[in-house]
Parts: C-alpha cells; structure tokens; sequence
C-alpha cells in the first residue's frame, strides 16, 4: 500500500529513463505514464514506467520479483500459459532485449486475452479482465 501522506514524485532513475530519446516508445509516452502514476499516488517504479492498467498490474503481480523487477522465465511461462509461444523476431540477443520482449510480448498477451475474455496463470488460475478494458482492447 503506497504512503499517501508523502508527496508522490516521479522517480529519479525513471525520469532519467525517460528522458533518453533513442527508446522505441517516445519520451511524451513515458512521461505521461510517469504522470498518470504519481497522479494516482502510485510510487512504484513499475508503476511509472508503463500505462499500469488491468493487465500491467496482473502482470505485475504474477511475473515481478523484488520491488520492480521482472523475472523474464516468469513473464515467458505467463505467455505459453496464454497459447503464446516465442516468435523468432522477439530478439533476446541486443542490449535492451528484456524491455522490448516485455513491451512486444505484453501487446500480444493482450490480444490474446482481450479475445478470449480470460487470463491464465502459471499456477492455472482464470483471471478474468474488467469488461470495459476487455471493450477497449477488443479489435
């Protein structure tokens, strides 16, 4: 539970991120999830760093160790559980591969999810999403 008597800021280590222009998400993307998190109260790094709807925060949950850190064998096991298998073009060879396999593999889970009105987890469980973020990511 975040402490709503502090001011929440934005991270220094995320604006710092953001601020970096050769990202393949553009600065004005990453400073409005900044904003939008610190406008909620949300402290969270992870929080910050993306648009932290439904999903983010259920993949946050499932796939996040420590305090903002993804665990990339969790996050692979919450694809195949979802039917997603590792396509060839999620490079995992580069310098940032963690941050666009997350970001490509978030979007198709998405998908995925968005269609089938349900989220499965490695442990079997059946999430199901809000009907309204279902509506918005439904095709």
């Amino acid at each position: 539970m975040e402490d709503h008597n502090q001011e929440v800021q934005i991270d220094a280590e995320v604006a710092e991120d953001n601020a970096k222009r050769n990202s393949c998400v553009q600065v004005a993307y990453k400073t409005r999830y900044a904003e939008r998190a610190v406008a909620a109260g949300t402290k969270r790094k992870a929080a910050q760093r993306s648009c932290w709807d439904w999903l983010a925060q259920t993949i946050a949950g499932e796939c996040l160790v420590g305090k903002d850190r993804i665990d990339i064998d969790k996050f692979r096991a919450l694809l195949v559980a979802n039917g997603l298998e590792e396509k060839p073009w999620w490079n995992t060879r580069t310098k940032g591969w963690e941050g666009r396999f997350r970001m490509s593999g978030r979007l198709a889970l998405q998908r995925v999810v968005a269609e089938a009105g349900v989220l499965l987890t490695t442990d079997g469980d059946e999430l199901v999403p809000p009907t309204e973020w279902v509506a918005k990511h439904t095709h």
